[in-house]
């Protein structure tokens, strides 16, 4: 069989709601509208007796030791669900930036199921490859068919594909790595406790532009007041895209340190892209459609 290849797209909370930390197992209970981004990391598999992984690109540094990718933990997980499972040889163009809050590593992670389970001619809803998502990762289930939907629990829990109309982004990191268990950290939520606000909104199927963000303006990113004690300079990103002519919502995804800004037209996300980086040349800026 020739070279397999599939996309590793960002994952971004257009909302993210904390509504407690679960008193079983201590984990934060979230709900949160996921959709996934244009710009993404791309993954390659050949087929061979041997599990390896290459990977190289603009962020190929900071993704950290072959050994611990998610994209081999998820594969050797999936291997372990089933007996004889073909393998072979990976190779990661990494350009989005780590620990950033865009789910990175979950979407090569799922990317690299997504692979194994074509290779071995197995459907993406089957019970192994469930398993090996969810012991990988907390966003690796919900990374497995990017598309738009609902997230709930420790992200175990994933809702229909939502079919919203694609939202045109600008996505801004300013280069700093922002780990997660500070942020939950700074939020200070004791086992048990529950986070008082507003309730998420209802999301419709097939909802167009307009549709979405009316929806999702009232809503909110829990993490975001957390990670700018961490982070301040997150600040600094969203009131740079909350400047751009066109913007029409900006906020933190996941637990940082990229944000994202919605615009009335890609044109207009195109130029914010374009004025974003004229005064911060350093920082990681993409212009990008969000379903």
């Amino acid at each position: 069989m020739s070279v397999l290849t599939t996309r590793a797209p960002a994952k971004i909370n257009l909302t993210l709601h904390v509504l407690g930390r679960r008193p079983g197992d201590g984990y934060h209970a979230l709900e949160s509208l996921v959709a996934f981004a244009e710009v993404a990391d791309t993954l390659e598999l050949t087929p061979g007796s041997d599990l390896t992984l290459d990977v190289f690109g603009p962020t190929a540094g900071p993704a950290g030791p072959l050994d611990d990718n998610l994209v081999l933990r998820a594969a050797r997980r999936f291997a372990d669900g089933v007996d004889g499972l073909r393998l072979g040889a990976f190779r990661l163009h990494k350009r989005l930036p780590v620990a950033a809050g865009i789910g990175g590593g979950s979407s090569d992670a799922a990317a690299a199921l997504r692979l194994l389970a074509e290779l071995n001619r197995l459907p993406l809803d089957h019970p192994a490859v469930i398993a090996a998502a969810r012991a990988t990762g907390a966003d690796v289930p919900v990374c497995l068919d990017p598309r738009a939907r609902m997230m709930r629990g420790a992200g175990e829990e994933i809702g229909p594909v939502l079919g919203l109309a694609a939202l045109p982004a600008v996505l801004v990191n300013p280069g700093v790595p922002v780990a997660t268990a500070p942020v939950f950290k700074a939020l200070g939520l004791a086992v048990g406790q529950q986070l008082d606000g507003a309730a998420h909104p209802a999301i419709g199927r097939g909802l167009d532009a307009e549709a979405v963000l009316g929806t999702i303006a009232p809503a909110r990113n829990d993490l975001e007041a957390p990670a700018l004690t961490v982070a301040p300079v997150i600040g600094e990103a969203l009131t740079l895209l909350r400047a751009q002519v066109g913007c029409r919502l900006a906020r933190m995804s996941g637990s940082g340190a990229t944000v994202f800004a919605v615009f009335q037209d890609q044109a207009a996300a195109q130029a914010a892209a374009e004025a974003v980086r004229t005064v911060q040349p350093g920082w990681w800026v993409e212009p990008t459609r969000l379903a």
